[in-house]
């Protein structure tokens, strides 16, 4: 670690077997003999896309990758010394530039994934001012122990939802080809067969568990009403409507024993909340907000709620309730495609889903600290937002509508 003006700062260092040693038919050019920082650039965008991609899912916005990319390339270009690794060109440039991590960190952008971005593109340039062959890049990030997808069936006409009530337990929802609510469970040996709940879905299902043999499903009605069903442990009871205008689906959390807090995106497409505190159903309540996506809603203990959505820019717009009061929206970047989901294994744990390019699975986690940076978890397509659960401190499952039209499924831990 390094200080600047009293703050730390941190060199990175990578391993160089991913570098080529210099080309020994290569003759030193004076930086005016080199292709301009705009050649390279445009050279690094059309043949790398990829490394754009992965800085807008860190939540670097386009104006800005371009700001960071110009920076780098032209303290490259401009070195008399290239016969050094992209690692160590990197470090000198900050050395120079001690503001430029600063800058970073105060951006939240993740600096690990910037670092390792920018010394890519560094040992890219290299390649290219050297007329040499760029090294293949390092394989993407290990699925930190993911199953396969699996297909559950069905026909779903919407993205699904899930909960649990209890270890080992699953219950997933979804709006079918009839347009209404279907259920498939899981009761810790084998899934059952789907079974139609009847109702008139005009959107994609929310559904949570307050206890055992609990649980509470939400849905848009063909009057944008808000409908309300749920299991008691012996019986499924009939529809009831909630009233409010819902422009998307709802999402649900529990806080506690008996207490639903459900939210909506709701004229203006602001976000509205109603409440159950046990009694009685509270009356909606504005949130505000800016909502292009159906809200996500979590709970991880009493007095503590946390909402998401996609926002404006398609980027993950996060709001929560500390016990006291709700806070303002802050964004978390990436690139949405859909709807985000969330799940937590414990408490002050976060692990929000979302469809993002390419229509991949991605993830970003809170871990009690900080936002760690996006991660992909693989390539498969999916064509609805994700549902996600954890139902242990070590077990996350994954839900969402796959290229068939049937539920897909993968869980992380056991």
């Amino acid at each position: 670690m390094n200080m600047y003006n009293g703050y730390p700062y941190y060199y990175v260092y990578v391993p160089v077997n991913y570098y080529y040693p210099p080309n020994p038919l290569y003759v030193q050019q004076t930086p005016q003999q080199r292709p301009s920082e705009q050649e390279l650039i445009q050279r690094i965008r059309t043949e790398h896309s990829n490394l754009y991609t992965q800085l807008e899912q860190a939540g670097v916005n386009p104006q800005m990758i371009d700001t960071l990319m110009l920076l780098t390339i032209s303290y490259l270009r401009n070195q008399q010394n290239l016969n050094r690794t992209p690692t160590q060109i990197y470090n000198q440039f900050q050395r120079d530039n001690p503001w430029f991590p600063l800058f970073i960190r105060s951006m939240n952008f993740p600096e690990s994934t910037v670092n390792r971005i920018l010394i890519r593109a560094i040992e890219l340039a290299l390649a290219y001012i050297r007329g040499e062959r760029p090294a293949p890049e390092p394989g993407p990030r290990p699925e930190e122990g993911w199953s396969d997808w699996e297909s559950l069936g069905g026909t779903l006409l919407s993205a699904p939802s899930v909960s649990s009530w209890g270890p080992n337990r699953l219950d997933v929802f979804a709006r079918g080809s009839d347009n209404a609510l279907y259920h498939i469970w899981w009761d810790g040996s084998r899934w059952s067969n789907w079974e139609s709940l009847g109702g008139v879905l005009t959107s994609a299902p929310g559904s949570v568990s307050w206890g055992p043999n609990r649980i509470d499903v939400f849905v848009r009605g063909t009057d944008d009403a808000m409908y309300h069903k749920w299991w008691d442990g012996t019986r499924w009871s009939s529809w009831e409507s909630l009233g409010g205008t819902l422009t998307s689906g709802p999402s649900a959390s529990s806080q506690r024993e008996n207490q639903l807090d459900v939210f909506v995106r709701g004229a203006g497409n602001r976000l509205y909340k109603r409440t159950w505190n046990g009694s009685y159903w509270e009356p909606w309540e504005d949130l505000g907000g800016n909502l292009n996506s159906e809200p996500a809603a979590i709970s991880w203990g009493p007095n503590r709620i946390d909402v998401f959505a996609r926002g404006v820019n398609n980027d993950l717009i996060h709001k929560w309730w500390d016990g006291n009061r709700w806070s303002d929206w802050e964004s978390l970047g990436g690139t949405l495609t859909s709807a985000p989901t969330v799940s937590s294994k414990r408490p002050n744990h976060l692990d929000v889903f979302i469809r993002g390019v390419g229509n991949r699975l991605f993830k970003r986690t809170w871990n009690g600290t900080r936002w760690e940076p996006w991660v992909s978890l693989g390539t498969t397509q999916i064509t609805s937002a994700p549902a996600a659960v954890s139902w242990g401190p070590t077990r996350t499952d994954v839900f969402a509508r796959g290229q068939n039209n049937d539920l897909i499924h993968r869980y992380q831990g056991n």
